[in-house]
Parts: structure tokens; sequence; C-alpha cells
């Protein structure tokens, strides 16, 4: 089975239970964030990042427009790994798509990743390089 037949249930689901999802995987940011002003998806900004991206396969599925309690507006990329095998650059595609969403739109973004393998001592928490 492709990841895009895997990707596209989750997408919908969060596109459709944004919050619910946000809730459930990310209690602690879902607190966070003012549910009362809404929120929006933002796939154009999205969609120019990944396609400046030249890393192979992309993974990344949504990036979305919250408010926080303070009034401040936040982004919320979410990356979706649904696959059942450990990655070596999963990492670093995370660090590259935020990096680039940050120089393009110089805007703080909470990197969120859903893993759906299962491999419970898989758990990718940094990227880092070094010559």
């Amino acid at each position: 089975m492709s990841n895009d037949e895997y990707d596209s249930p989750w997408k919908e689901a969060i596109e459709t239970y944004f919050q619910e999802c946000i809730e459930f995987f990310f209690p602690v940011a879902a607190q966070g964030i003012d549910w009362k002003r809404g929120y929006t998806f933002l796939d154009k900004e999205l969609q120019q990042v990944v396609r400046d991206a030249e890393l192979g396969q992309r993974f990344v599925d949504k990036l979305v427009q919250v408010w926080q309690h303070n009034g401040e507006e936040k982004w919320v990329l979410i990356h979706l790994e649904v696959q059942s095998y450990e990655e070596t650059n999963f990492a670093q595609r995370m660090y590259v798509y935020h990096y680039r969403l940050f120089d393009r739109y110089n805007r703080s973004i909470a990197s969120l990743a859903i893993l759906g393998d299962d491999r419970p001592t898989w758990k990718p928490n940094q990227f880092s390089d070094e010559l």
C-alpha cells in the first residue's frame, strides 16, 4: 500500500476534526489555543514551501493558523508519518520544512509529528549536522 493510501484518511480526519486531533495527540499544545477564534488551513503557503524543497517524498500534510489565548497568531505545522518502518531522514525533513516556513513567512512555527509506525522505541526528536 502506498503512503498516499495511508495519508489520505489522516488528512481528511485532520481537516474534519482538527481541534479533536490536537486535543488527543497534543493536549498541552491544545490548551494554548483559543479555539473560540477558530483556525485556518494554509494550504497555499504550505504547498509553496513543499514545492521548493527537494527532499524526495513529501509527507508534510497541514499548516494551520491558530490563535493563542493572549491574542497572538501562531502557525502549526502538522507532519504525519504513517508508516511501518524507521526512517533515518525524518528529523531532517521536519527541520527543513520548519526552517523554510520560518524563512519565507518570518513566523514562529510549532512542528508536530504523529508517528503511525509500530516501533515504540523510534522517537525522532531532533536533527543535527556537524562537520
